[in-house]
């Protein structure tokens, strides 16, 4: 996926609606958590198996596709309001998350960072 392509489109929109004077890194962040409050609905009570039926239905595929949607392009439009590039924000965090979470202490973990290896101390 080229980020670049959805930022032009999301500009695009955004101005045919004179829309950015209301986009600003307070409220895109507020959206961005409302419409993950949103994919949160689809799944909540549900299973992890009866998750994935559902999103195995039209039904469910096309309304957890939107709400994904929803969520990236908020996401990617908090990056671009607060200037950071998320594409290498994204490769940074890998990198930082590679090195806090070595696999010869966390394959089949879930422990934080913090306490990996803490019963070889």
């Amino acid at each position: 996926m080229d980020i670049s392509d959805v930022l032009a489109r999301l500009r695009d929109f955004t101005d045919e609606r004179d829309w950015a004077q209301f986009h600003t890194p307070r409220n895109l962040v507020l959206a961005l958590v409302g419409e993950v409050g949103e994919l949160a609905e689809l799944v909540q009570w549900r299973t992890d198996d009866e998750v994935l039926a559902f999103a195995r239905t039209d039904e469910g595929r096309a309304a957890m596709s939107d709400e994904l949607a929803d969520v990236f392009t908020y996401l990617v439009s908090v990056a671009e309001a607060v200037g950071i590039d998320l594409d290498a924000a994204v490769h940074a965090k890998i990198t930082k998350n590679a090195a806090k979470y070595p696999p010869e202490l966390s394959r089949g973990s879930n422990a934080k960072y913090t306490e990996l290896g803490a019963e070889n101390r």
